[in-house]
């Protein structure tokens, strides 16, 4: 079977690479920077293991990289698209920079390809491109990506199930080849219900987060704890163990928003009246405010003072820092007066337009002098750390600790102010 992965970002990059242990794989991308690093076996993020497995498909010839659409998919058997789709500011999905490539694609393709969609495009997408492409034997199917960064070639090729949606019985005998390698367990349906699977799963994750980091907030102010409720909640077999409800920092990054504003459209679109769906962004936003508003109310609402944050990349593992909470809670903080000072293991030096932060290579010198410390990134390095000799360090012991990461590290050491999401004031 010969693969063509469109798109290679994070999820485009993870699949062909993980393909290629079993397939003849071309990667398609149009950025010809980005190809000719893929070539030197580099991936362009951070992934922990990708680029090995990059060079690995390279020596062995069943991986390659072009920025040539005939090259890609003159003999493909399935164009599966991987574009890790753009949002713009308020999380609204860009569908058509993606359709646009595709489409420049797809009659390159050889008659009765298979396109296998995985970038996270709105519900309905198959039945929009069938109808362009349908009569002239191209058919369409929907698998739902489901990487994480840091963990994402261990889900891939180790998948727990995959979501697959078709629409005819040879689209279902080349899916089920193509998955074999990874899983077992793939769970068969309509194109449209994968589609909406994908929006579904993201939206439920998003509204357990945004419900417990509510309920952590009346923690705050009645004197309960938010982790001792999680036990109680979790230990209701109608909840269960797993479930998304651990009180921290907001939900960011963009995958579980764009899906919660794609629902959202879709209700708007279809004239059905949201309550639930729509609320989830509106309370996620105000959570993100969480950091900020408790270091003001420490430290004063007119800045002046230093904030050392520990972490700056969206999450451990990778060194983007496209969509941080992290970022975006630094911006805040220089905004409103305050001096910003950081520190994160997986990066070079910052880019321009951070410049206003004191960036530091060791936390230890990040943290010295500050008022306040916040933990963004939950980098394991910040558990190892000599917190006992750091804490005397900082002009006055607060640490703000969203997730409570750091808990057992800094929880009991005198002196220090110590606080968390949902813990009691």
């Amino acid at each position: 079977m010969k693969i063509a992965v469109l798109g290679l970002w994070h999820l485009g990059c993870v699949t062909a690479a993980c393909c290629a242990r079993h397939f003849d794989v071309t990667g398609l991308d149009f950025d010809s920077t980005n190809v000719d690093r893929l070539r030197q076996g580099r991936a362009p993020l951070f992934e922990p293991g990708l680029d090995e497995l990059i060079q690995s498909g390279l020596a062995a010839g069943r991986l390659r990289f072009t920025t040539e659409i005939a090259a890609a998919c003159a003999q493909a058997d399935i164009l599966w698209v991987a574009y890790d789709t753009p949002v713009d500011e308020d999380d609204r999905a860009d569908l058509d920079s993606v359709l646009r490539e595709v489409r420049r694609c797809v009659p390159a393709l050889p008659s009765g390809a298979l396109v296998l969609l995985s970038s996270q495009l709105p519900v309905g997408t198959c039945r929009i491109l069938e109808s362009e492409f349908g009569a002239q034997g191209y058919r369409f199917a929907c698998s739902p990506e489901n990487l994480r960064l840091g963990k994402a070639i261990e889900i891939f090729t180790k998948a727990d199930r995959i979501i697959a949606g078709y629409r005819d019985d040879r689209a279902k005998t080349q899916l089920a080849e193509l998955f074999a390698p990874f899983t077992s367990q793939v769970v068969w349906m309509r194109s449209e219900s994968a589609e909406m699977t994908k929006h579904a799963i993201n939206s439920f994750l998003a509204v357990s987060i945004t419900f417990m980091n509510e309920v952590a907030r009346l923690c705050e102010a009645t004197g309960a704890d938010a982790k001792e409720v999680e036990r109680g909640l979790k230990s209701e077999s109608r909840i269960g163990p797993k479930a998304y409800l651990s009180p921290g920092g907001a939900f960011a990054g963009g995958t579980l928003a764009r899906d919660v504003v794609t629902c959202t459209q879709l209700g708007e679109k279809y004239g059905e009246s949201l309550e639930v769906i729509p609320a989830i962004k509106r309370s996620n936003d105000r959570h993100r405010q969480w950091a900020l508003q408790k270091v003001r109310k420490l430290l004063g609402a007119d800045g002046g003072r230093r904030v050392a944050l520990l972490g700056l990349t969206y999450k451990p593992g990778t060194n983007t820092l496209r969509r941080s909470s992290a970022v975006e809670l630094a911006r805040s903080l220089a905004a409103a007066g305050f001096e910003v000072a950081a520190s994160d293991p997986s990066l070079p030096p910052l880019p321009a337009d951070l410049g206003f932060i004191r960036f530091s290579a060791t936390p230890a010198e990040a943290v010295a002098g500050a008022d306040a410390v916040v933990i963004c990134t939950e980098w394991p390095e910040f558990r190892q750390l000599d917190w006992a000799a750091l804490a005397p360090r900082l002009r006055r012991p607060v640490i703000l600790d969203a997730t409570r990461f750091l808990e057992k590290s800094v929880a009991a050491l005198p002196g220090l102010q110590y606080i968390t999401v949902g813990s009691p004031s």
